[in-house]
């Protein structure tokens, strides 16, 4: 493995890099605190690892470009169909357009021809990730939240202080 590889991984070694760091925080920290900031670090390398795997070198995002749409709107299509469902539904397309269905087949072929050479980004980690924020958000409110009712309970938010006021009887 030569340097330019190496260096062309860089967003992994970044994400190993967060990820270890907030895994280190969580085992290692006694304070509950500093425990929740590890997860949220940890928690960022994995928005990260999967934002990245979705990115695709030279993809653009999945948006379709706009003569394309202008074109199948001139077809008849402008309800937002696709080339795939134009041709399924031809018959009711040149009903309602006038055109034969022969003619409404070609314009499909037509368009779906304009839209192979477009390469695309995954937008699904994306939307995932989107997900996982709302949900690491949640999380780290329920944590704060306990970690209050815990410090006000027992006067610290060392792990270890509070095990041991819990033994004495």
């Amino acid at each position: 493995m030569n340097m330019e590889q190496v260096v062309g991984l860089y967003n992994y070694w970044v994400v190993i890099f967060l990820m270890m760091t907030g895994f280190y925080m969580v085992i290692a920290r006694r304070n509950l605190m500093k425990s929740i900031i590890g997860l949220n670090i940890f928690q960022t390398s994995v928005f990260l690892l999967y934002i990245t795997m979705g990115k695709i070198h030279g993809g653009t995002a999945p948006i379709v470009p706009p003569r394309i749409v202008q074109n199948h709107a001139h077809d008849g299509h402008a309800d937002g169909e696709t080339a795939g469902h134009a041709a399924s539904h031809a018959a009711e397309v040149a009903h309602a357009t006038g055109k034969s269905v022969e003619e409404v087949i070609e314009a499909g072929a037509r368009m779906s021809g304009e839209v192979d050479g477009i390469i695309y980004s995954n937008p699904l980690p994306s939307v995932l990730m989107l997900t996982a924020i709302v949900v690491g958000i949640a999380t780290t409110a329920l944590a704060l939240s306990l970690i209050v009712r815990i410090r006000e309970d027992y006067g610290t938010i060392d792990e270890e202080k509070i095990l041991e006021m819990d033994r004495l009887p």
